[in-house]
């Protein structure tokens, strides 16, 4: 695993919000909601609706991203959002919208995992009632060995990538793969994959605890309390 570094609360006008760094990647997630749905005829009466914006700066990369979103942002924008929506609960809330943004602000592979993690931390400090943490992570093939967290070098030059996202008790909401597997590497990648996403889930449970245990109760907003959120996750 590449390190992780995780920051929780970073924006202030946000409901909850999370930067994080995996490797070389510099990611912020920003949650808002729920809230009113505009325009209204988008909403359901039944239960939140759940959007997913990914977007990566023009800075991002090396060679200068066109702005704006385009066909991959709209791809990982729709795969990042169902892999949370089932854990959360949107029946809570009808008629309203929780909005996620997701901004890539350096990329160096993997950054759809990234987004997914800190999009996951940014609801619970949202205090967004989930039945559990997203965790993500990719393993992959590179010069005929299959690698845990694959970085640039081995995410453009190797032979397979695949991200996996999952729940805490091992129920997977996102399974991707590009690239080529004998079945006995694709168990192999899949464990892989599993273990470094229960990595992943310590950190953002770690980062959740430390950031509202230095809070005295008085200052924490609203009825939910994300230190008991986020040992209710374990």
């Amino acid at each position: 695993m590449r390190p992780i570094k995780i920051e929780v609360g970073v924006l202030a006008r946000a409901d909850g919000s999370c930067y994080m760094e995996m490797g070389n990647n510099k990611v912020i997630a920003a949650v808002y909601g729920p809230r009113e749905v505009h325009p209204r005829h988008l909403q359901d009466v039944t239960r939140a609706i759940v959007r997913f914006r990914y977007n990566m700066a023009s800075f991002s990369v090396e060679d200068r991203k066109r702005p704006g979103p385009d066909r991959r942002s709209h791809e990982v924008s729709k795969v990042s959002r169902d892999s949370l929506a089932p854990v959360i609960l949107t029946s809570y809330f009808p008629r309203s919208v929780v909005d996620i943004f997701v901004e890539v602000l350096q990329a160096d592979a993997g950054t759809r995992t990234v987004g997914i993690n800190a999009a996951s931390v940014a609801l619970a400090d949202a205090g967004i009632p989930m039945t559990s943490l997203i965790s993500a992570c990719a393993a992959g093939k590179a010069g005929g060995h299959i690698v845990l967290d694959p970085m640039k070098q081995e995410d453009n030059f190797g032979e397979a990538d695949m991200p996996l996202a999952m729940t805490p008790n091992g129920e997977i909401t996102l399974l991707q793969m590009d690239g080529d597997f004998t079945v006995d590497e694709f168990q192999e990648a899949l464990e892989l994959a599993k273990d470094g996403c229960q990595q992943v889930y310590e950190i953002q449970r770690k980062a959740l605890t430390d950031r509202y245990s230095q809070m005295k109760e008085g200052d924490l907003c609203g009825d939910a309390n994300p230190v008991e959120e986020a040992q209710a996750y374990e």
